[in-house]
């Protein structure tokens, strides 16, 4: 299956079910504790995405220093905590990302 195609599939299920439950939100009300946990789709889909191609980029586990993906990850996650600037975050993994795989060639 074409890879836009799912995607846009899935943007398509996620925007109907929130837009399913918070079209109406003035007729009925959802319980507090739903509402919370509906708050936490978007990062759970999104793990879901990432993790499998970070760490398992070739359909098999990576966890070593020839894995780019992993690197780039990494580079993510530590800038992403520590200046919790999110577009700076994407270059500066992305320039690691590219950078280390142009080295490993």
């Amino acid at each position: 299956m074409n890879i836009w195609l799912l995607i846009a599939l899935m943007a398509l299920v996620t925007f109907s079910i929130r837009y399913a439950l918070y079209a109406r939100a003035n007729a009925i009300s959802l319980p507090p504790k739903l509402e919370r946990a509906l708050k936490f789709s978007a990062p759970c889909v999104l793990t879901a995405i990432w993790v499998p191609a970070v760490l398992m980029p070739q359909g098999e586990l990576a966890l070593s220093l020839d894995n780019p993906y992993l690197i780039g990850g990494a580079v993510a996650v530590v800038i992403g905590l520590w200046k919790k600037n999110i577009l700076l975050t994407i270059v500066l993994s992305m320039l690691t990302f590219f950078s280390y795989k142009a080295l490993m060639l």
